[in-house]
């Protein structure tokens, strides 16, 4: 369970450290204690606050995937697959989320509100069919911040079986994306030495 210094949650909540030291003496909103006599505070103090009960909105979620509209046939082979999945042990699906958007896109509209309803402690589990389904970098670390609000997410299969030609196009991203840092570097660079020539 993620805590919170008295300054961290005086900032998340928009309150003065002041206000949470009186509202502790007040029982208003009573912190918890370290060893070492200080104040902190816990993520379900913060949804308590902001009037959400945690064990209320506990979701399990099925999130799929394809980065564009021509691959609809492997959006429905993901549905189909973790149907059966789920069926198999027996779980309740409260919400299927299916997005079409590159895994190399952190701005993705259900991903986005995915993630605000992880923080909100609104979600128990979110189910997926393979890693890059939900992200294609960095799936560990959003692991951890899932698993740090109390949400497991569950991957049916430990491989990655995006198509070939998705896979192709997120790598020409990368090095496209890298390539006009890379110009923008060489460019700055160059204005950089004519302004010193110019001043020398």
């Amino acid at each position: 369970m993620k805590v919170y210094t008295i300054k961290e949650f005086s900032d998340l909540i928009g309150r003065s450290i002041k206000t949470l030291q009186r509202w502790d003496i007040e029982k208003v909103l009573i912190a918890k204690r370290n060893p070492k006599n200080r104040r902190y505070y816990t993520h379900d103090q913060y949804l308590t606050y902001l009037g959400v009960k945690a064990d209320d909105a506990k979701k399990v979620i099925v999130y799929t995937r394809v980065s564009s509209s021509n691959q609809k046939p492997d959006l429905l082979s993901q549905k189909s697959a973790l149907e059966q999945y789920c069926i198999a042990r027996g779980y309740c699906i409260h919400e299927w989320i299916s997005e079409i958007g590159s895994g190399l896109n952190y701005n993705r509209k259900h991903f986005n509100k995915l993630m605000e309803d992880v923080e909100l402690g609104q979600i128990h589990k979110i189910i997926v069919a393979h890693k890059d389904r939900l992200i294609r970098f960095g799936f560990e670390w959003f692991e951890s911040f899932a698993k740090r609000h109390g949400t497991l997410i569950e991957v049916m299969n430990q491989e990655s079986l995006s198509p070939e030609a998705e896979m192709t196009k997120d790598l020409l991203s990368i090095i496209h994306c890298f390539s006009s840092r890379l110009y923008g570097l060489r460019k700055y660079k160059k204005n950089l030495n004519e302004m010193i020539k110019v001043k020398a």
